[in-house]
């Protein structure tokens, strides 16, 4: 997290998040730019910042369109991200199983 020294506020955010089996895995993330403003109401400083208000503000930024053409929630956008790695390391249990190795003798 990168921030301002001379008024606390953070303008840039890497994120990752990670799945994983005990054998497979997967992960993704990003980075996320933010818009400090010290005047805004809910402007929260550096040093006043708790890891729930940096996951609330990287999930609200990964909120997606539903089919219903309403925005999904902070709480469906970060299900929607664990989902889809726990399908890639599905996928990797999935060709594992299917594949042998070794020799017939």
């Amino acid at each position: 997290m990168t921030h301002k020294d001379s008024d606390g506020g953070v303008f840039l955010v890497y994120w990752s998040l990670a799945a994983t089996d005990g054998t497979y895995s997967a992960q993704g993330g990003g980075k996320l730019d933010c818009t400090a403003n010290p005047s805004a109401s809910d402007y929260i400083a550096y040093a006043d910042l708790t890891e729930a208000n940096v996951l609330g503000w990287v999930y609200s930024s990964l909120i997606q369109k539903k089919e219903d053409g309403s925005d999904e929630t902070a709480a469906e956008a970060k299900a929607r991200m664990e989902a889809k790695l726990t399908a890639k390391v599905q996928g990797q249990i999935d060709r594992a199983a299917a594949n042998s190795s070794g020799v017939p003798w």
